[in-house]
């Protein structure tokens, strides 16, 4: 809330004038429902807005009858029951007309929970029934806790997997859900209640996940659908967790940290961090928020980000939405200018690709990863494309093969907006950091290299122009030799 009736979300700034405006057609649907959230309601500094909080929530019960607008949607109303008692165990007084209107959307909530559509969306639906099952009392109120509690017990061993990441592999969705979960056994702790023990155990290896698939930056890594500003940082839920007394549990100090259920893989040597995407697009019956990037990476080196994806910046089924889902948006090769996996529809995924042969572990001077992928094999010459990453001490060297008969293919290292690079002696790149330190590419097997111009995503509403250095693959081999100076 930029002001009484002036909204900023998805970094799009708009004003709510009049009661149509809350179901506006030129604006976009993700940003309507960031409206109907009432996430505001819970900010660090809600307690200065509390009038015009108020205001807010008296007016969208005035100009949002049951079952109209987007306002009415499950996944807004579970997010806006939470806020509005969350506001209200704050300590401020919701009025009758409130009270009323969130028993009647957790009525109209449970007859239309999202089983189409699983994933998070069904667990912030229950998250809301076990809310307001809290929050009410009375026959009513228990069976919206029982039917919220009987969700999530079904939907923890599914969702969080043994490795502690969220079976969606998007770590902006996994940051989401881990703090739907502090929220759960904060909301326990209140009402006197007995923590689940599975929430108890939950949550420690998903914040220990969450540290390991962030940069040093303090950020998470942008695989799959992920952007900043919406989902709080690690080091925001650490200290939730902290102010509720949970333990934590660290990984010790490894070069190589490997997430066999998510399919992740963090390397760490010296000043160079390497996320390493190996991963299934997502469950093979939820990859609404899978991008087509499989042997994907993302490079730190002396804190900065140098190789990144490309990001995540609209929902909107659109040209650009494609764009930023295909192969091309990522660190990986295409061929024959198609995308490893088929995304289409906003949310669509058809043929996919899926990791193949995956090993990895310490050589005799560092850290390897080796590991392959089928969503070439659709192609007329049945390509499999397999990367070897060897990561040692001021060096990264990848090693790609294509095996199969193919046109054309490129490799693709896109590099983050601090990042410049400069073409030297045909064979390679110098890269440019934001400090004294510098960086050359070398590359061995391409017929030729380039830079294009694109744009980087970090964040919703967000496109910032970067580089995107273009190896043109030749013969089926290549080797990619980055080497860092401290």
């Amino acid at each position: 809330m930029v002001s009484p009736g002036r909204f900023r979300f998805l970094n799009v700034e708009y004003s709510l004038e009049s009661a149509t405006d809350w179901n506006h057609p030129q604006r976009p649907k993700l940003w309507l429902y960031n409206l109907h959230y009432f996430d505001d309601l819970c900010a660090t500094d809600a307690a200065a807005r509390r009038d015009a909080h108020l205001a807010l929530i008296r007016r969208w019960i005035a100009e949002n009858p049951p079952a109209v607008g987007n306002g009415w949607e499950p996944y807004p109303i579970s997010l806006r029951v939470v806020n509005w008692i969350k506001w209200a165990l704050a300590g401020n007084e919701l009025p009758a007309e409130a009270l009323d209107s969130l028993a009647v959307q957790t009525r109209y909530l449970l007859k239309r929970l999202e089983y189409h559509l699983l994933g998070n969306h069904l667990w912030a639906n229950a998250k809301a029934l076990v809310f307001a099952g809290l929050f009410f009392a009375g026959d009513e109120a228990q069976a919206w806790l029982s039917r919220g509690l009987k969700i999530l017990d079904a939907q923890m061993p599914e969702q969080i997997l043994e490795d502690g990441g969220h079976f969606e592999r998007s770590p902006m969705y996994h940051a989401i859900i881990l703090d739907d979960l502090l929220d759960l056994i904060n909301l326990y702790r209140a009402y006197g209640r007995e923590i689940p023990v599975d929430w108890l155990g939950a949550h420690v290896c998903m914040r220990a996940w969450l540290i390991a698939m962030s940069h040093p930056d303090g950020d998470i890594a942008l695989f799959n659908d992920a952007a900043f500003q919406i989902a709080p940082r690690w080091q925001e839920l650490d200290a939730y967790a902290g102010r509720l007394d949970l333990a934590r549990q660290s990984y010790p100090p490894d070069p190589i940290l490997r997430f066999p259920e998510t399919g992740y893989i963090r390397c760490e040597k010296g000043p160079a961090v390497l996320l390493v995407d190996v991963a299934p697009v997502g469950p093979d019956y939820l990859p609404g928020h899978a991008h087509a990037d499989t042997l994907n990476f993302e490079l730190s080196l002396f804190g900065q980000r140098v190789f990144v994806d490309s990001g995540t910046s609209t929902y909107e089924k659109t040209t650009e939405r494609e764009r930023q889902r295909g192969t091309t948006a990522h660190n990986t090769l295409t061929v024959d200018g198609e995308n490893s996996t088929e995304v289409w529809g906003g949310f669509r995924v058809a043929r996919r690709a899926y990791p193949l042969a995956l090993t990895c572990g310490m050589t005799s001077k560092g850290v390897f990863v080796d590991c392959a992928h089928d969503g070439y094999r659709r192609l007329p010459g049945k390509v499999v494309h397999r990367r070897r990453w060897d990561f040692v001490e001021g060096r990264l060297t990848l090693h790609d093969r294509l095996e199969g008969r193919f046109g054309r293919a490129q490799a693709r290292l896109h590099l983050h907006p601090d990042v410049q690079a400069e073409l030297v002696n045909d064979d390679g790149w110098r890269l440019s950091l934001a400090d004294v330190h510098g960086v050359a590419v070398r590359v061995i097997g391409a017929e030729t290299l380039r830079v294009e111009q694109t744009t980087w995503h970090p964040a919703f509403g967000v496109a910032v122009p970067n580089q995107c250095l273009v190896a043109e693959i030749g013969t089926g081999e290549l080797v990619t030799q980055i080497e860092w100076t401290e």
